[in-house]
């Protein structure tokens, strides 16, 4: 929440362009992604693209190779971006969601802190109901999607995330395999119909209704 990550590049320049070189260079004309984080309103973005386009520039005029494709997407961590226009979903080349971050400034509860990190659930229907608006603004703008943290690696989690349209999960090595087994076993429209009925029930999570369904199968 303070002066860290992307932002020390925006007011530090130079810092944010030595980095971007050294990405440039390593690709070695190679495709290239770059994902910016903590993005918190759409000029942070644009900020940081202008800066990539500035030195690619700079790399051409010295020799360098550059890539002849390079993607540029966002990493969502705070909720503030969600709320951007659709001409913001449609300029960035994919959006990653920071589960992490991202679950912390939604219910603001600092994740280091143990008095209240395990206070909220993931699968709270109101947390659900938000990523849910960013899967659709994404289906709407054509905008790849995926989610990064560690509820993507937790199967109960991975499994509602599959339900409401995130179908893209980073994961460890070792979470794949549990992972798997559960989305191969269960029916995505009925976990969705489970958090519809959540809903209704007036439930906080979807939690307990997810637990019961797979002791079911």
């Amino acid at each position: 929440m303070g002066w860290a990550s992307d932002r020390v590049g925006f007011d530090k320049p130079g810092v944010l362009r030595m980095q971007l070189q050294a990405l440039l260079r390593a690709a070695e004309g190679r495709p290239l992604s770059v994902m910016f984080p903590f993005i918190a309103q759409t000029s942070e973005f644009d900020f940081a693209k202008r800066e990539m386009e500035k030195v690619k520039e700079r790399e051409l005029k010295l020799g360098h190779k550059i890539p002849d494709e390079i993607n540029i997407g966002a990493m969502l961590e705070t909720p503030s971006l969600a709320f951007s226009s659709d001409n913001f979903f449609k300029q960035v080349d994919f959006l990653s969601i920071g589960g992490n971050d991202l679950k912390q400034f939604f219910f603001a509860a600092d994740r280091e802190n143990e008095l209240v990190r395990k206070r909220y659930d993931t699968l709270n229907l109101s947390f659900l109901d938000f990523l849910k608006t960013v899967v659709e603004k994404c289906e709407k703008n054509g905008t790849k999607l995926s989610f990064c943290g560690e509820d993507a690696g937790r199967p109960i989690e991975a499994l509602c995330l599959a339900a409401i349209g995130i179908k893209t999960l980073s994961m460890r090595p070792a979470s794949i395999g549990p992972v798997k087994n559960i989305l191969l076993k269960s029916d995505l429209s009925e976990v969705q119909k489970l958090i519809d009925k959540a809903k209704v029930d007036n439930d906080n999570s979807v939690r307990d209704k997810i637990i019961q369904y797979l002791a079911s199968r």
